[in-house]
């Protein structure tokens, strides 16, 4: 993804705004280079944190499939369901 980049007027706004903010003032280099990760400083603490990522996992997963269907097909499952047609003809297919 291409970032747009900002006018030098944006830019002098935004560090003005740093600039302002007394709780919380822009690090120096010196400051920066003695950050360290958050796992060292509290690894008990790290250790303790669930992490997951995405959705939780379902008991029972959809599994993806490629089916190739006529034209005419799809348009009828989209008029009678509009952005919903994958669903419904899953409900039809389970059906049977």
């Amino acid at each position: 993804m291409k970032h747009k980049s900002i006018s030098d007027e944006e830019e002098a706004r935004v560090q003005a705004g740093i600039a302002s903010d007394p709780d919380n003032p822009e690090l120096t280099e010196k400051e920066i280079a003695a950050l360290k990760p958050f796992v060292d400083v509290f690894p008990g603490l790290a250790a303790s944190i669930k992490r997951s990522r995405g959705r939780p996992k379902l008991p029972s997963p959809k599994q993806a499939v490629t089916i190739r269907l006529s034209p005419e097909t799809i348009q009828r499952y989209k008029a009678l369901s509009g952005d919903h047609w994958r669903e419904r003809m899953a409900k039809t297919l389970e059906q049977q």
